[in-house]
Formats: C-alpha cells, structure tokens, sequence
C-alpha cells in the first residue's frame, strides 16, 4: 500500500530538495506559489515601479520648482527703497509708483494725508482695503498691482501725465490703486498679496492674484478720481 504524503508536514529542506530553488523557494512551495507566479509576481511589481517613477517624473515637469520666479512669492528690494508720496505726486520709479519687471507688478506706495482723499472711512474702509489686499504700514499704503489689463490682456502702464493707469490697447482707465474707471475693462486691475519679510524686504506672492475687485460704484470707491479730467489713450 502506497504511503501518502501531506505537504503540510514537509520541512524546508525537503521542499528545497524538491525544488531546487534554497531555503526561501523551498518556503515559498511550501505556501504554495510556483515559480512561475513568483516570475509573475516580480514582473507585476517592478512594472509598478517603473509606471510610479514614470508618473512622478511627468509631474514634476508640469509642476516646475517656481520658487523665486514669477508664479511663486518673488522677494523684491528693501521697503525703504519705494519712497512714498501722495495721490497727485506720484513720479513712476521715483515716488509713489514703482514697476517691478520680475514680479510684473506695479508696487504702490501711497502716503495719507495732503492730497491724497480716501473716500470711504472707518470699518467700511478697512473692509475694502482687506478685500482688495491693500497693506497699510503706519500712516502709508502699499498694494501690488499685476501689470495685465483686464479687458483683453495689454500690459497697462502708469501714466504720470495722467496720474492713473491707461492702457494703450483700447483705453481701460484704472485709478492709481487699480480701480476701474472708465472704458472696456469689466473690472479693476488684478492685484497679488504681498508682505514684508524680517528684514524689511518687500515680497510679492505672484501666486495669489486676487481677480474679485469689481467695478466701483459711488459708495465703494477708495480713492478719489485722479485731479487729471482727461487722458487720453496715447
């Protein structure tokens, strides 16, 4: 009578002498898993590697380290270098109204008092600043305007002769502050937050743009409307 063997009662060295792969072949016959599954098991995982490792490399290529360039905070010149000035006094790179080419960005610097007007006052006036990402440093003003016309794309640039933005495009007219004021534009110019750092550097976040300051009406106006009545779109 032939005797019957039970596979669960067989050691590792007698599976290793039955397939004739060591120790760690022997246990893995014992639970079962042949080589061929083991092949196709292994194949299975490195191809998961490969497709993990693919993917990842994919998205860093769509996803770039922007740190430092446009699309991620760009840290700019000390504080002290934008010297402020007055709504009518404003002199684009020298007071009041700086462009800053790596952020895009038109760096305002206003000082209270004089000729500058603020038309609303009180909490109604910090609610609007909040919401259009003015920075207020003692008695002056800073905002951080993104240089794209929001009408069709044209970078607008400050007129000094105006005392306001105007874009040569088809004419959008923006306050010193961004806000709109006349012409095709359907809202005031795009702003970014910005801040200082611990030494007193003035950093813009070109990551952060806020889109959401509409069109001013009477009671929602900021500044009053540049002392210059007309100008024109060259």
């Amino acid at each position: 009578m032939s005797t019957r063997y039970d596979d669960t009662t067989r050691t590792p060295q007698e599976y290793e002498v039955l397939t004739g792969g060591g120790a760690e072949a022997a246990q893995v016959a014992k639970r079962g898993i042949s080589r061929r599954q083991m092949l196709r098991r292994a194949t299975g995982v490195s191809l998961g590697i490969v497709g993990a490792m693919a993917g990842l490399g994919s998205l860093m290529m769509l996803y770039p380290n922007l740190e430092g360039q446009f699309g991620a905070p760009i840290t700019l010149r000390n504080k002290a270098i934008y010297i402020p000035a007055e709504q009518k006094e404003m002199l684009l790179d020298q007071k009041g109204m700086f462009y800053e080419s790596s952020a895009k960005s038109y760096i305002m610097h206003l000082k209270s008092g004089g000729t500058t007007q603020f038309l609303q006052s009180g909490v109604a006036l910090d609610n609007s600043m909040e919401a259009q990402d003015w920075l207020k440093d003692g008695d002056t003003f800073w905002l951080a305007l993104y240089q794209v016309c929001v009408h069709l794309g044209c970078k607008v640039p400050f007129r000094d002769d105006c005392n306001s933005f105007k874009c040569p495009c088809h004419g959008s007219h923006y306050n010193i502050d961004g806000e709109y004021i006349d012409g095709p534009a359907p809202r005031s110019l795009d702003r970014f937050t910005m801040t200082f750092d611990s030494s007193g550097n003035v950093t813009v976040d070109t990551g952060k743009l806020n889109q959401h300051v509409e069109r001013p009406d009477v009671g929602t106006r900021v500044l009053r409307l540049p002392y210059v009545p007309v100008c024109s779109a060259q």
